[in-house]
């Protein structure tokens, strides 16, 4: 039993096993950046902001994160002190930290001067993040690993989520946003140090040459068909109106949950996620990509209709800790499809394009949802969610994914005697 147990463990090896912790602990620091989400609804729900009003701050906040393949484009094309990963991911870091920190010391907190540090904030976020990102990929295909690593990442940063759940709801019971802020703050600086210590990157000269072969690869990727479906195909996954802000406000309400018990759901909700996460890590071994894609449509389908009987603090617990797992399982399926559709030399660059398409869809969805929210009322915005979501099962073969997979598989087994970069 204890092979067995061993055999479904992805990573075999030393380095598998270095990268992991390394994405896992940079990706856990990042998802606190949501510690003063719950706090920053409630007290503008308080000064009479709407649903859809809050979910427009949080766009605002959220735009360094729609413009990530800018960052990848720097890191590939243009050497930073001599390195393409760890000079970006020591800047970066440091002004996420900074500007967390200033938010915490204000005094005054005007709407537009909120929404612009907190920006800052998740600019130098969401740069460490195409980084870490460009890494997974790079390290991640050639031994086969890109959905087992995204498990352990995405595992980490609901594992941080917990914490956000139970901290968080705390502080938005208080209504104390600089603490938030403050708390926020300082786990950027954990990055810094992560990458300080465990990226141990080569120098990279900025030659012509690598220069033209850099922006070759990148001319052959745009001209790809696959690369721009897979693109299509997510912001149409994504974009389904979704609950965001809308959930609380319907939570506070119509339910008259209190901040900190919404804290525990989303806490609980994180820590099923962990688990949707652990499960995905050897299933992506073993599973073709197509079945888990039309799975996840299918369970998230089901998992929005279950929202219809939210109604109580029982029925609040059960699906948010049932849907947290199958969501998890649902959403790194799409991630997996995106890291294997990157193409080679660029994947630091695409990659980035494709999850600032992944979060473009998410935050417009929540836009959305909240106005859905405000005009038509809570049932009408599940119903029409779920609707969204089943009309994405039409465009499974327009994608192409087993070619993906083949043509993902073949890479590997091409670059499989290569360095790993780190």
């Amino acid at each position: 039993m204890l092979s067995g147990l061993q055999r479904l463990h992805p990573f075999q090896t030393a380095d598998a096993q270095r990268l992991a912790l390394l994405f896992g602990i940079v990706y856990f620091s990042q998802g606190m950046w949501s510690l003063p989400n719950q706090t920053i609804t409630i007290v503008f729900k308080d000064l009479g902001f709407s649903a859809g009003q809050v979910a427009t701050f949080f766009t605002i906040s959220t735009v360094p994160w729609l413009i990530k393949p800018v960052y990848g484009l720097l890191s590939d094309f243009v050497p930073l002190f001599g390195r393409r990963r760890r000079s970006y991911f020591l800047l970066t870091s440091a002004l996420a930290a900074s500007a967390g920190l200033a938010l915490g010391l204000m005094t005054e907190r005007p709407y537009w001067w909120l929404a612009g540090l907190f920006a800052v904030m998740g600019l130098g976020l969401a740069f460490t993040d195409v980084l870490t990102d460009a890494l997974m990929v790079e390290n991640g295909k050639p031994l086969g690993l890109t959905g087992a690593f995204q498990a352990v990442q995405w595992a980490c940063i609901y594992g941080a989520s917990i914490l956000v759940g139970v901290i968080g709801g705390r502080l938005a019971e208080m209504r104390n946003l600089r603490s938030a802020f403050l708390l926020a703050g300082c786990f950027p600086l954990v990055s810094f140090l992560m990458a300080a210590l465990f990226i141990k990157e080569a120098p990279t000269r900025t030659d012509r040459a690598a220069f033209r072969e850099t922006l070759r690869a990148i001319r052959g990727a745009v001209a790809e068909r696959e690369i721009w479906v897979v693109a299509g195909f997510i912001l149409f996954w994504t974009f389904s109106p979704s609950f965001g802000p809308a959930l609380v406000y319907y939570q506070t309400d119509t339910l008259k949950f209190s901040q900190q018990f919404i804290g525990i759901l989303g806490s609980l909700g994180s820590a099923a996620a962990v688990v949707g996460a652990l499960v995905y890590a050897p299933l992506s071994r073993r599973m073709p990509l197509k079945w888990l894609i039309n799975g996840a449509i299918g369970a998230g389908v089901v998992g929005t209709l279950a929202y219809l009987v939210y109604r109580d603090a029982t029925s609040a617990i059960i699906i948010d800790i049932v849907f947290g797992c199958i969501g998890m399982i649902t959403q790194l399926a799409f991630l997996d499809l995106a890291a294997k559709a990157c193409p080679r030399r660029v994947e630091g660059t695409f990659f980035a394009l494709l999850m600032s398409v992944f979060n473009g869809g998410a935050q417009g969805s929540q836009v959305v949802g909240g106005y859905l929210y405000d005009w038509l009322g809570y049932t009408p915005l599940v119903l029409i969610s779920a609707a969204m979501t089943l009309l994405a099962f039409p465009l499974v073969p327009l994608v192409k994914v087993e070619r993906i997979e083949a043509q993902s598989r073949a890479e590997a087994a091409a670059s499989a005697a290569g360095p790993i970069e780190t």
